[in-house]
């Protein structure tokens, strides 16, 4: 498999950058709406599927539905809306086989640099292969590489944990020999992972506590693991997209409610999450954030398995700054002391675009945080290089195709029009314009993240994206030219 234009090896039309559910989606579009476009996929790791390749702690699950989670041109078939993790693996897996996209994956290619010239209009990719330095060479890049670092989670201060004599994990570097049948386990952290980990490690541990700074809202979903009396009359083909269409719009629904009136919000969420509670743990402090709804991602658990461990007993849930980790267990500023035999530092994802990799222009540094997206897709000042990011407020996926279905239709203008490379520029007066976050959370890992990320305009092509409906007309639709300055192919 190989690349080969202007003389040199490995120069393709389109090169993505990641083999996750975003790269695979990105290849499916390119492949079939630009189908005499070259393009090879770089993945770092040995294997299809990104986030769900990595992660291997107990109980991993998506947090959101695979119905608009999955690929909307191969739908979701099962009934089930909230999966585990190996479930979307191999969902992945097949998908790229059955569309032959694992054809094009070389493994084990980690770009560390990528660097466009101006002279030769395109990108040349600096790719450490198994410790040998490797070039690539592509008119348009795709960088499909998540939003975290996965060598390395968000460093948290924990004091005293030096002084604990169990074994400490991190979710991230889930070890696959650990046995923790019997033991006393304490989470540190109250996000997604640490509410999927909590009901999975009570099966089999003595007993788990979950230590949280600060609670958030934790919604309850339906997940039926047979067929619904939808699948039973219609075909199967059918009901998976009315599911996703339900999926959609319940959602959306839910979100612009929770934004609009985040009072009525809050009541709610609190009648519901009441109803699930054991005598034993109050609402107030564990499940009454100091934010509103939406704020910051609201998380969900299949079925209510996170309160259905909590009324079992052998699970529990404690509210507080952690003082001090001693030899035996955590103690909070409370007072209150937690045995342990394990720790699971659940404690955030460092947010990290590009992989990690040197972005230059004509062999000069680039500054991320300093630049702002167009249709948060394109870099300020940067031709020819597209970010997937997905939503912060809905599912990732349909972000990525968004971005996916914009690119492929600016490659074809280009392409009509004889251009060689579209570059975002801001207008005269666009050092004025107000820099606003690409994602609109105010989530200790985002916060910790803006010094280091780009970020998005407050008008016109420069807004950050937040509606999927809106986005999908304007990467179908919409303008593509104003904010971009073109280049001819030179003659």
């Amino acid at each position: 498999m190989n690349g080969t234009a202007k003389g040199e090896d490995n120069f393709w039309d389109v090169v993505i950058v990641g083999a996750g559910i975003s790269g695979i989606n990105s290849a499916y579009r390119i492949q079939t709406q630009l189908p005499d476009q070259s393009y090879t996929i770089l993945e770092a790791r040995g294997g299809i599927g990104g986030t769900w390749d990595l992660f291997k702690y107990p109980g991993i699950r998506s947090d959101s539905d695979l119905h608009t989670f999955g690929f909307p041109w191969r739908p979701w078939q099962e009934q089930r809306a909230i999966a585990d993790g190996a479930s979307i693996k191999k969902y992945v897996r097949e998908t790229a086989s059955l569309y032959g996209i694992d054809q094009r994956i070389q493994y084990h290619h980690k770009v560390t640099s990528i660097d466009w010239s101006s002279d030769e209009q395109s990108w040349t990719l600096t790719v450490d292969v198994d410790g040998k330095t490797k070039y690539f060479y592509a008119h348009f890049l795709i960088l499909s590489t998540g939003y975290y670092d996965y060598a390395q989670p968000l460093p948290a201060v924990i004091p005293g944990m030096e002084n604990f004599k169990g074994t400490v994990i991190h979710p991230q570097f889930w070890p696959d020999d650990i046995d923790y049948t019997d033991k006393n386990i304490v989470i540190i952290g109250s996000g997604a992972t640490a509410v999927t980990l909590l009901p999975s490690l009570a099966e089999k541990a003595s007993k788990v506590t979950m230590i949280q700074r600060s609670p958030g809202y934790l919604l309850s979903l339906p997940n039926p693991g047979g067929d619904t009396w939808l699948s039973h009359v219609l075909p199967r083909w059918l009901s998976s997209r009315i599911n996703r269409i339900r999926f959609l719009i319940v959602p959306f629904l839910f979100y612009h409610f929770c934004r609009a009136f985040p009072n009525a919000a809050r009541r709610a969420l609190r009648r519901v999450t009441t109803r699930q509670l054991p005598k034993t743990i109050p609402h107030d402090p564990h499940f009454e954030p100091t934010y509103n709804p939406w704020e910051q991602r609201l998380c969900v658990c299949p079925d209510g398995d996170f309160y259905r461990s909590l009324r079992s007993g052998r699970a529990d849930i404690a509210t507080g700054t952690i003082s001090r980790v001693t030899a035996d267990g955590v103690t909070l500023d409370s007072g209150v002391h937690v045995p342990a035999d394990l720790i699971v530092t659940a404690t955030g994802l460092k947010i990290q675009l590009a992989g990690g990799a040197r972005v230059d222009v004509d062999h000069k540094p680039l500054d991320l945080a300093s630049k702002i997206l167009w249709k948060g897709v394109m870099l300020q000042d940067v031709p020819n290089l597209a970010f997937v990011i997905g939503y912060a407020n809905a599912s990732w996926t349909l972000g990525a195709d968004a971005t996916a279905l914009l690119v492929c239709r600016l490659m074809k203008a280009m392409g009509k029009r004889g251009w060689s490379s579209a570059v975002p520029r801001l207008q005269e007066d666009g050092e004025k314009m107000k820099r606003m976050p690409v994602l609109n959370l105010n989530s200790t890992y985002v916060l910790r993240a803006m010094d280091t990320m780009p970020k998005a305009g407050d008008r016109g092509q420069w807004k950050a994206r937040d509606n999927y409906f809106t986005d999908l007309w304007n990467a179908k639709f919409g303008d593509i030219e104003t904010g971009l300055e073109f280049q001819k192919v030179p003659t």
